[in-house]
């Protein structure tokens, strides 16, 4: 699993690579800087910036939308009405500054900050750039969408690779990843050496159970339980783990979550 974690967040870090060059696909907005270039036409070849309204003005031909518009669409918009002027016109349209086209990340899981987005930027490719995930609560984070939830949970996403989850992100999104608020899980009864123990993507019972030094000679290895809050609830799982150590029964092994509680029943003889 954490393999699979791995070559996913290499493949999309590499797809974000080029962040110096803009995608084809990238939305102009307003405030972002422009080149125009018109072959073989001084004159229409200029920077100029996006106003606030999303327009630019063009000599001859006045004020033109660029707001909303990709480089390739701006370029074609451009060649269609220059025709007026210039013959067979072959239009350039280069994106060198961009101010709109922006992520806001907040909640405390992850460092909060401001995201630019360069080229088309799925959830799962700004997840692998964040350095501090593992601490964050990815059941409980969400993408706000003109103030609206429209993905809420990334943990099948980023931690089971289940990339059909996945979201392309748009301009003046907003992400939030809570921090995760109890990272252990606690081992207590007759092992040992009961303690705390840092939780661990895939750690399961007697992964925990070894780390806090194993049974006593006095545990009763059958009564082992896992204690675990859902929501409001409380529930109680059995674990016989003497089934896990004499017969291999690897089903009793439950797969732990953060704020588990491993206890171990001491034998009454």
């Amino acid at each position: 699993m954490k393999n699979m974690q791995l070559i996913i967040c290499i493949l999309c870090i590499l797809l974000m690579l080029p962040l110096t060059s803009f995608a084809g696909d990238y939305v102009i907005g307003e405030g972002d800087s422009l080149d125009i270039a018109v072959w073989g036409v001084k004159e229409l070849t200029f920077p100029v910036k996006v106003r606030p309204d999303g327009k630019i003005t063009v000599p001859g031909l006045g004020d033109v939308q660029a707001s909303g518009l990709t480089p390739k669409e701006m370029q074609s918009s451009l060649g269609t009405k220059l025709k007026e002027l210039v013959k067979n016109p072959i239009v350039t349209v280069s994106v060198t500054g961009i101010t709109n086209s922006k992520v806001y990340i907040f909640g405390g899981g992850v460092k909060s900050g401001v995201f630019d987005l360069l080229q088309r930027t799925t959830l799962l490719q700004l997840l692998c750039v964040l350095s501090d995930v593992k601490s964050a609560d990815l059941k409980k984070a969400y993408l706000l969408r003109n103030g609206k939830k429209v993905k809420e949970d990334f943990y099948n996403l980023f931690i089971g690779g289940d990339t059909k989850d996945d979201i392309t992100l748009e301009t003046n999104d907003s992400i939030f990843i809570p921090t995760l608020l109890d990272k252990s899980v606690y081992v207590l009864g007759a092992v040992v050496n009961p303690k705390a123990i840092e939780y661990r993507e895939g750690m399961r019972v007697m992964e925990a159970i070894l780390e806090a030094g194993g049974f006593t000679k006095f545990a009763s290895q059958n009564d082992t339980y896992v204690r675990r809050k859902q929501g409001n609830t409380e529930e109680s799982l059995p674990v016989k783990a003497k089934e896990i150590i004499n017969d291999g029964n690897m089903s009793q092994n439950l797969m732990l979550k953060p704020g588990d509680y491993i206890i171990v029943k001491e034998s009454i003889f």
